[in-house]
């Protein structure tokens, strides 16, 4: 099985595990009733997700697009790495914020978008520069851009059900009439189903990572620029300004790694062992 039909498939099985999880609160929250709207909702996000995924993300991130004109060589770099990925070139992104880092996104490789912050502009060369634009690109060929995507709106949503379950049942209005909404289940659903999107939304945000390192480290010809730019990244604690943790996962780095309370909901790989990985001390 290729890595694009193991992305796809695995993003089917995400996809699957979100609704599930959603449906389960609802039955928990409303009954029957409630399990039908919870699966209408998680389907409706699913289809807006499809379409406006990247929108979303650049307006979130504050990101302005730009072309050869305004950033040449960064441009330039971008077209000739997706050229040696065998990717349409994506469009480019820049995000006005000192803290380095990176991010693609977008919902197929046609769509795609990477975009950079000027700290991350400001502090690497072009062999760095290079390993980590190759890093998003591998990510957008992949598909895995689409993934992440459907991770961080179910997870919201699922959060977002549970944080309305503290102030009474969402779809029963907190009545007790047989079809749903008994209080022990609303309790312990409002309590692990975040839990089990946390789980989710992790696992697959890490194994997606080393994917896109050694993809990274082949469409750049060389695992060292990469390598280099992950020890710098390493260094630099400073937090992109639009990150939180439902966006932490888009970057190369985790942006909220020293407010990780355990490496079981960490969203990326230790950065030491990418590092490792990459020049061959870890086989």
């Amino acid at each position: 099985m290729t890595h694009q039909l193991h992305n796809r498939f695995r993003t089917a099985v995400l996809q699957i595990l979100m609704v599930i999880v959603v449906m389960f609160f609802g039955q928990a929250l409303g009954g029957n009733d409630g399990l039908k709207t919870a699966l209408v909702v998680a389907l409706i996000m699913n289809l807006g997700l499809w379409w406006f995924s990247a929108d979303m993300v650049l307006a979130q991130t504050r990101a302005r697009l730009v072309g050869p004109r305004d950033a040449p060589e960064l441009c330039e770099l971008v077209a000739h790495l997706a050229g040696r990925a065998g990717l349409p070139t994506p469009r480019v992104a820049v995000v006005d914020d000192p803290a380095p880092n990176a991010f693609a996104t977008g919902r197929n490789p046609a769509n795609g978008v990477v975009a950079v912050t000027t700290g991350l502009l400001s502090i690497m060369n072009r062999e760095e520069l290079a390993g980590v634009l190759s890093h998003e690109l591998t990510h957008i060929k992949n598909r895995d851009i689409l993934v992440g995507s459907v991770a961080a709106v179910m997870a919201g949503a699922i959060m977002l059900l549970a944080n309305m379950a503290k102030f009474g049942f969402l779809f029963a209005g907190g009545r007790r009439d047989g079809e749903g909404g008994n209080p022990i289940a609303v309790l312990l659903m409002a309590i692990l189903a975040p839990l089990a999107a946390m789980l989710i939304q992790a696992a697959i945000s890490r194994s997606r990572e080393y994917l896109a390192d050694d993809g990274g480290a082949d469409i750049a010809g060389t695992p060292y620029g990469l390598a280099s730019a992950l020890n710098k990244l390493a260094n630099c604690r400073q937090a992109p300004r639009a990150a939180g943790p439902n966006t932490a996962h888009m970057y190369i780095v985790n942006p909220l790694s020293s407010r990780s309370l355990s490496n079981l909901f960490a969203t990326h790989p230790p950065v030491e062992e990418r590092i490792a990985r990459l020049r061959g001390e870890i086989l």
